[in-house]
């Protein structure tokens, strides 16, 4: 029986996450969940699961809730995120946290070498640098959730031999706006950006999808993660997202990783560690299946110029380059700028700044605020 601290445990990964846990009930439980400020869902998932603790970012709780007469010594401090997440008891932390906000909670579970479920992309993005050292020092095993990295991971051999590499692909759905133009994005809307057409996914990341910023992200990411060159790495566009990622061998063999969209399978691998979890899901019906892939569409490829620089030259870079995004991300969902502003938004605050190392966590926390006082300059000045 492994214990599990679930973080971001109200969010769409979170929900999966749980429904895989409870297909698999004799071998995981839920010792504690973390989340932001849903309390009404949290206490359906603590009447159900029985965590030991719950830690609830928002510290103004609201003292009259159900939650708090079933849990009254709801966690909510830093220190107290730490002890949970720190626990001896503790056997696989689950970071499902969207978006920076779930970088210390990634690092203290790093730091104490726990066996790390990584949903957080935003994290290894903004500090892969100070992350993946200290993985290794500590011996904490990071295993992706993400369904493009989990695929990585599962077609990659268990001696990981880079050398055996040719490259990695890694594929992109194309988001919603797949068939437009970049011209044709100045016209398009908020409800427009969230109509995913392959995945139901929380605000941030789906609008991440139709920008493609995701798939720059996830470029940084498997960067980070299987140690390989930006140059091995390819985005390649495919409107079914049935093949989550491939990997190119040095013989020419390719291998790659299939299943409908459906993010309890990779959570399921993840969870499952060296051995596979029965879950129940739709199999791929082949007779009649039709796979197609795609160059990324034109305009675009700044986005993906700056994630490569990210990759070689390191340091504060990830971090402005994910700053600048949520910040941008943010202002169009507030409908403070337009769609295709987000672009703009990314590039100049990204110009602004000159690499730089960072050796400390909070290193990355000050490029971050000075990265989103940037760009809520660059959005002023497009008004």
């Amino acid at each position: 029986m492994k214990n599990i601290v679930l973080l971001g445990a109200t969010g769409s990964i979170g929900d999966s996450c749980l429904n895989v846990i409870r297909q698999n009930k004799e071998d995981f439980h839920l010792l504690g969940i973390g989340l932001d400020s849903n309390l009404d869902k949290a206490y359906k998932v603590a009447k159900e699961f029985r965590p030991e603790h719950i830690f609830v970012a928002q510290s103004d709780l609201d003292k009259s809730h159900d939650l708090l007469d079933l849990y009254p010594n709801i966690l909510s401090t830093e220190d107290e995120l730490q002890g949970l997440i720190q626990h001896p008891n503790v056997d696989i932390v689950i970071s499902a946290i969207s978006g920076f906000a779930g970088l210390q909670a990634s690092y203290f579970a790093i730091d104490a070498g726990k066996t790390v479920l990584i949903a957080n992309k935003e994290s290894i993005v903004a500090a892969g640098d100070i992350l993946m050292p200290l993985a290794e020092t500590k011996n904490s095993k990071i295993i992706p959730v993400d369904s493009e990295h989990n695929a990585i991971h599962q077609c990659l051999p268990q001696h990981r031999d880079l050398s055996e590499i040719s490259k990695i692909i890694i594929t992109a759905s194309g988001g919603p706006f797949r068939e437009k133009t970049f011209q044709d994005l100045s016209k398009v809307s908020l409800q427009d950006a969230l109509k995913h057409p392959t995945w139901s996914m929380g605000t941030k990341i789906t609008i991440d999808s139709a920008t493609l910023v995701n798939k720059c992200l996830e470029l940084i990411e498997a960067h980070y993660l299987f140690q390989i060159p930006e140059s091995q790495i390819e985005i390649v566009v495919h409107p079914q997202s049935i093949i989550h990622s491939m990997v190119t061998f040095i013989d020419g063999s390719t291998i790659a990783q299939m299943s409908n969209p459906n993010m309890e399978v990779p959570i399921a691998n993840a969870l499952g560690l060296e051995n596979r979890l029965p879950i129940n899901f739709e199999p791929i019906h082949f007779s009649g299946l039709n796979l197609s892939f795609e160059p990324i569409s034109d305009g675009r490829e700044v986005i993906f110029d700056i994630a490569r620089e990210v990759c070689n030259k390191k340091g504060n870079l990830g971090v402005i380059f994910n700053a600048a995004n949520e910040v941008a991300v943010d202002a169009f969902v507030n409908k403070n700028i337009h769609f295709v502003d987000i672009y703009q938004v990314i590039q100049r605050t990204f110009d602004c700044f000159s690499c730089s190392k960072v050796s400390t966590l909070d290193d990355v926390f000050e490029y971050d605020k000075q990265a989103r006082i940037k760009a809520e300059k660059v959005i002023k000045s497009l008004h």
